[in-house]
């Protein structure tokens, strides 16, 4: 477990036990586990295909389990209701791969949707502000007024994680948040998710299996292979480890 400054525990903020999930014959989690604690960035690494994707799909929602637990800030995923399970996502902030911005709207009316829909008491100078806050933290304020189609790949990126901060999430979710960029472009990306676990003192699971990626963003690496936890520890300490399955990834 890890310890903060004064030697003490820290706060769990979601914890998946046992999980096991198939389609038809194809078993992607088997017996998976994981912890993850207040303000820690942990990234699960693994190959393409190994079932990082369809790991916080389940810790959302999105998919169910066939076996296993999930609780999320106190709350048993499992056993929501459907509006309950949707008062949790206000506080779970999930960033697709591919951005999910809506092409119809401007980068203003994609930031205002979530508050639309789970804000409705905000007063338009209330929805503005935020707006321009969580614009600001990206650092894409004079985008406000912009179409998706005239943003670069970088920049819907950062949009995108605007949108899902615009809710203030306690917890963030990051599905291979530098696939596709460029090298300068996704190093821009990771300074930007830290700076977000620093303004917003947010927990973080990272799926990537970028290792530039995960050398700097992680307190933790998970390690997913064949469905299941086969490595947790410090990025440093993993790098020294001799099992063969996981120095494969560090060469």
């Amino acid at each position: 477990m890890p310890l903060n400054m004064t030697n003490t525990p820290l706060e769990k903020v979601l914890e998946v036990r046992h999980l096991y999930k198939a389609f038809g014959d194809n078993a992607v989690l088997k017996d998976f586990s994981m912890d993850l604690y207040r303000r820690e960035n942990v990234v699960v690494l693994g190959k393409s295909g190994s079932g990082k994707s369809v790991l916080i799909k389940c810790i959302i929602g999105l998919l169910r389990p066939d076996q296993g637990q999930i609780n999320v800030l106190g709350k048993p995923v499992l056993d929501l209701t459907p509006a309950e399970l949707d008062q949790l996502r206000v506080r779970v902030g999930f960033l697709f791969q591919s951005n999910a911005l809506y092409d119809s709207m401007s980068v203003r009316e994609n930031l205002e949707f979530p508050l639309r829909r789970h804000g409705r008491d905000k007063s338009r100078e209330e929805v503005n502000t935020l707006v321009v806050e969580a614009l600001t933290n990206v650092g894409l304020a004079h985008t406000v007024d912009m179409m998706p189609a005239e943003l670069s790949g970088g920049m819907r990126k950062r949009i995108a994680l605007a949108r899902t901060l615009i809710l203030k999430p306690e917890i963030m979710l990051y599905d291979e948040p530098t696939t596709g960029l460029d090298p300068i472009t996704s190093r821009e990306i990771v300074q930007l998710i830290l700076k977000v676990q620093d303004i917003y003192n947010t927990s973080s699971i990272v799926i990537s299996h970028d290792m530039s990626c995960v050398r700097q963003l992680a307190n933790r690496v998970i390690m997913l292979v064949d469905g299941k936890c086969h490595a947790d520890g410090p990025y440093e300490s993993l790098m020294q480890n001799p099992d063969p399955i996981v120095q494969g990834f560090f060469h």
